[in-house]
């Protein structure tokens, strides 16, 4: 059963990287609408930070999670977790993104952890030996 759950957890990550992808598209775009400067620089790094941890979580998912791999598990735990847990504190709970859809990044992030931590419990130890 926990390849199961390993499965559910990494397609949990997929999705929470998707979303994430179309993130990235959406605050490049918004740095387009600024004027040249720092503020949009800063966005613009924003942009391309949010695309590569979207494929970190994607790759790792597709590669390691999927397997029940333990560096895979913490790896994406540790990596979704910090971004996720910034996002809530300095975009989410201001109120600069509604609730709704803005929650649905957090809810992924909760349900791909809890999906992975069940089968890396259930095993004790991915099936790779990572």
């Amino acid at each position: 059963m926990s390849n199961v759950w390993a499965k559910l957890g990494a397609i949990t990550y997929v999705l929470w990287g998707v979303l994430h992808l179309e993130a990235a598209r959406r605050v490049f775009l918004l740095g387009q609408t600024l004027d040249a400067g720092m503020v949009q620089g800063r966005i613009y790094q924003d942009a391309w930070n949010l695309l590569f941890f979207a494929v970190f979580g994607i790759v790792v998912a597709l590669y390691l999670n999927w397997k029940n791999s333990r560096l895979g598990y913490w790896l994406n735990l540790i990596v979704v977790s910090a971004i996720d847990v910034g996002f809530i504190a300095f975009v989410l709970l201001p109120g600069y993104l509604p609730m709704i859809p803005g929650a649905l990044g957090p809810l992924l992030w909760v349900l791909a952890v809890f999906f992975s931590t069940v089968a890396i419990r259930e095993v004790g130890q991915g099936e790779d030996g990572r």
